[in-house]
């Protein structure tokens, strides 16, 4: 295979387009001397001269007709190219994969895909429903860019040495209860007086253990009466009267039939909602920006 100079397919089209060698270089800013001596380096590297006398002129081979043909299609793909990744290299342009659990995607992907669509266009995202620890995989498998996770309160989120991790909110969990329930309308509503009832819970995760230790430092263990795997079974649980939970509020559960959302007057727990990139990469120009966008989004989010 010929080793093609790009440079030198450049001055092949230009003496294409101006006629002369003089011209050439007068257009290009170099010396005539210079231009005739790429031409020959390209007549070297294809094989066949690129130039013939015409006269007191020159004028262009067959050859090199044939190859300028194929050079204005080479040209025109690598200045693309270089157009492409000026954009990317200013953050307008590429592709962002992340992975986020579902009321992340809710409340706080979305918005932000929003924030990109109008202030960089160019940017895609591609979106991946997980939950914490599945998210955590994708990106250390290099499958997703960002992962979304959670981790208990009260204490720093995890160092792994893989990743680098950025804090965007502290999510409270509320206490939901059915609407009939003694305390749906009590005024100081603490976790200590839900002693006695059945409680639902989902399965793992941090919010199963802030849970667990919630109701610890209130003095009781609770009755896990029902497990679920996602805020619509339970919410329609505790609606349909079956028990108790602690949901965070980004689960919006104020707005489902049946339930009442109550603040807790003290202790309240909360989880850490992480955007988590593989270490290094938060400043690649295309990741970034959505970085950008979700702590922007998090911090309309109220607290």
């Amino acid at each position: 295979m010929v080793d093609l100079d790009v440079r030198r397919l450049e001055i092949l089209r230009e003496l294409a387009a101006r006629g002369t060698v003089t011209a050439t270089a007068e257009a290009l800013h170099m010396t005539t001397s210079a231009v005739s001596q790429q031409l020959a380096a390209l007549s070297r590297q294809v094989g066949a001269p690129m130039l013939e006398p015409d006269g007191r002129r020159v004028r262009l081979t067959e050859a090199a007709r044939i190859l300028l043909g194929h050079a204005e299609a080479v040209i025109s793909r690598l200045e693309a190219a270089q157009a492409d990744l000026a954009a990317y290299l200013h953050g307008s342009a590429g592709q962002i994969r992340i992975a986020a659990f579902a009321t992340g995607i809710r409340e706080l992907v979305l918005p932000s895909v929003g924030l990109l669509a109008r202030e960089r266009p160019g940017l895609a995202v591609r979106i991946q429903e997980a939950d914490p620890e599945q998210a955590l995989r994708r990106l250390a498998a290099g499958d997703v860019d960002i992962a979304l996770s959670l981790e208990a309160q009260d204490a720093p989120p995890a160092q792994d040495q893989r990743f680098d991790q950025v804090v965007l909110l502290l999510d409270p969990l509320d206490l939901a209860l059915p609407v009939g329930h003694p305390l749906a309308g009590a005024a100081g509503v603490r976790l200590a007086d839900l002693v006695g009832d059945q409680w639902i819970f989902g399965r793992g995760g941090p919010w199963h253990a802030i849970t667990l230790a919630a109701c610890a430092a209130a003095g009781f263990t609770p009755e896990i009466a029902h497990e679920a795997e996602g805020w619509p079974t339970i919410l329609a649980m505790i609606a349909a009267g079956l028990g108790v939970a602690l949901v965070p509020r980004l689960a919006n559960a104020a707005h489902t039939p049946g339930v009442v959302v109550r603040e807790l007057s003290a202790d309240q727990p909360r989880r850490h909602v992480v955007a988590v990139t593989r270490r290094g990469t938060g400043l690649a120009p295309h990741i970034a920006p959505m970085l950008t966008a979700l702590r922007r989004t998090a911090e309309q989010l109220p607290g």
